[in-house]
């Protein structure tokens, strides 16, 4: 009875173990998944390699059916789907790779390919944001995309950030610039310049950056500020010498002065505002000390291409208004050898300088000159009315005077004067009745303008 009992129980036993041994993977079966996982995975590459994305998906969707949780079935799935501009799968496949092994950059760099891809940029900052904290270089894509994304102040303050551990860039420099041409940022700007100067106080590019702000502001007693702390930081900096200039103009030393305004005027650092306002403190200063006059006039020759100011011209209405009319004809003149925009406007106030000097032979000769080249200028036959006039040329003023007066209009105050000159030839030739008739009606303007 013990013995058939023995029996079975072993019986059963041995059974049992069969069971299990049935349910156990053979070793075989292991080796053949990974083999057919192997030939569906090189399959893939082999597909991609000659462009046939459809069939290299296929091979890794079955490919992922053996091996579900594989990184990398999911990236190729990512570059296969981007290949063929299906972005949303794509973009889910290298998510789903990056969120299996969060530590492999590529599979982050394929989420931002894609992004960059169907420029969704909001999205692209994410993942960004995400590979920066395997390379910090990515910093650089980032400040693109907040420009693209107009989140200007992020990426100023990223932009300085960059400036001051890695230095500049032309790229960076070209948004800073863009950012900047909008007034509200320029603050921020104007805060870590001076905080930059506080740090490095020999990096000239930080005060000339600062003076440039000022300056563009119209903040020049500001910008002259910061030129002060930048000659007492960089002493031979060519910027010092706008504060040296300064000082030697205030202690009356003319030489000094003189070589401290060359120095900025040939500077391609220095904004032409501050050479403006340099040139006209010396105008002022050669003003009172006629001895450098000559100084003066090589100065106004830095500014000959000058778009922005007629200098020449400006220094001729300076003299001009103080009667002082051969120094402005010498620079109305120089004006009108470098400068032909504004040929008119010069010329007529050339000419009211020979005619203030009482110069009535080159003002004749002057004003006919002008009209060969503008024929339909009134003022130009007023003034050669005037000067044939005043030399007795009669007949002449009478005539140029009467053609003149056809292209006056709706200026009163050149046609009183063309009256009065009228006036003037008919009573030269004799015919007072005609010289009464246009003093009366010069006289009548008169009134009316009053």
């Amino acid at each position: 009875m013990k013995k058939r009992s023995f029996i079975l129980i072993l019986f059963l036993v041995l059974q049992s173990n069969s069971a299990l041994l049935w349910a156990q993977t053979e070793p075989e079966e292991i080796k053949l998944d990974t083999d057919q996982f192997q030939e569906l995975f090189y399959e893939s590459l082999l597909q991609k390699g000659i462009e046939n994305y459809d069939k290299a998906i296929a091979a890794l969707d079955k490919a992922k059916k053996i091996k579900p949780n594989d990184a990398t079935v999911y990236f190729e799935l990512g570059k296969n789907y981007l290949a063929l501009k299906e972005y949303k799968n794509a973009y889910s496949s290298f998510e789903t790779s990056a969120k299996i092994d969060p530590k492999n950059k590529w599979f982050w760099i394929g989420m931002y390919d894609v992004t960059y891809e169907t420029k969704n940029y909001n999205q692209g900052i994410i993942v960004i944001n995400k590979l920066i904290e395997f390379d910090a270089k990515y910093k650089e894509d980032l400040t693109s995309l907040y420009m693209a994304t107009n989140q200007f102040e992020k990426a100023l303050v990223l932009i300085q950030e960059l400036e001051e551990t890695i230095g500049k860039t032309d790229r960076r420099e070209i948004y800073k610039n863009q950012i900047l041409s909008q007034g509200k940022f320029q603050n921020i700007e104007v805060i870590n310049l001076i905080s930059q100067i506080d740090k490095y106080p020999t990096e000239e590019s930080n005060y000339l950056n600062l003076i440039f702000l000022y300056s563009k502001n119209n903040e020049e007693s500001k910008a002259f500020e910061v030129v002060k702390k930048l000659e007492k930081a960089i002493p031979n900096s060519e910027w010092a010498q706008v504060s040296l200039f300064k000082s030697y103009i205030d202690v009356n030393d003319g030489p000094k002065a003189i070589n401290a305004m060359n120095i900025v005027l040939a500077s391609s650092k220095i904004d032409s505002k501050i050479k403006h306002r340099i040139l006209n403190e010396f105008l002022i200063f050669s003003d009172k000390n006629p001895q450098y006059a000559t100084d003066l006039e090589k100065a106004v020759s830095y500014f000959d291409n000058d778009k922005s100011v007629n200098v020449a011209k400006e220094l001729g209405k300076f003299f001009h208004a103080k009667k002082q009319f051969e120094k402005a004809v010498k620079y109305y003149e120089k004006s009108l050898n470098t400068r032909s925009d504004e040929a008119v406007e010069t010329n007529l106030l050339l000419l009211q300088a020979y005619t203030e000097m009482k110069e009535f032979s080159v003002l004749a000769k002057k004003s006919e000159e002008m009209l060969e080249t503008f024929p339909t200028q009134p003022q130009f036959y007023y003034y050669a009315g005037l000067a044939k006039n005043q030399l007795r040329e009669y007949k002449k003023a009478k005539d140029l005077l009467e053609m003149g007066m056809d292209y006056v209009v709706e200026n009163k105050e050149l046609e009183i004067n063309f009256n009065i000159q009228l006036g003037e030839a008919y009573n030269g030739l004799g015919d007072f009745k005609k010289k009464d008739e246009f003093f009366s009606k010069a006289n009548q303007l008169l009134k009316e303008k009053k």
